[in-house]
């Protein structure tokens, strides 16, 4: 395997539409296919990093920032590598990727959250100094905005 590179995607294209559209399903089972429009609108507001391997997207991570008074927060969402490409530490070079360019941005504080039964993506967490917060997770729903919610 040649080294994986990591490229942080500013412009949607037909081969990145499809190569997100083909990890979706593995990140979530609600998850919609992505129109082009929709993957250019989330490559102009936030940072979606896709994993390059070996000339294929073997995975994808999405690093969200905004500033309030308590200071910036950074959010990492929607980390999924490729089954065929698991367990070759490419989540550990992913989140790696994310924290750094966070770092670069200043001080703040980088948050993310996992469902318990992902015990393999909470040890990663754990193994790169995430620690758990003590908190509830609220969503809300609205009526009529399905795509919004997955």
């Amino acid at each position: 395997m040649t080294e994986p590179q990591i490229t942080r995607l500013t412009e949607a294209t037909p081969d990145s539409l499809s190569a997100v559209n083909r990890l979706l399903p593995q990140l979530s089972t609600h998850a919609q296919p992505l129109t082009l429009e929709e993957l250019q609108a989330i490559a102009d507001h936030s940072c979606l990093f896709l994993l390059v391997a070996d000339g294929n997207v073997a995975g994808m991570l999405t690093l969200t920032s905004y500033r309030c008074p308590t200071g910036r927060k950074w959010w990492v969402e929607d980390v999924v590598v490729d089954r065929a490409w698991r367990g070759r530490g490419l989540g550990w070079l992913l989140l790696e990727h994310a924290m750094a360019y966070a770092r670069q941005a200043g001080r703040g504080t980088l948050m993310l959250t996992s469902r318990p039964s992902r015990s393999e993506a909470n040890a990663l967490y754990r193994a790169l100094g995430f620690q758990p917060k003590e908190t509830n997770v609220y969503t809300y729903l609205f009526i009529g905005s399905e795509r919004d919610n997955t």
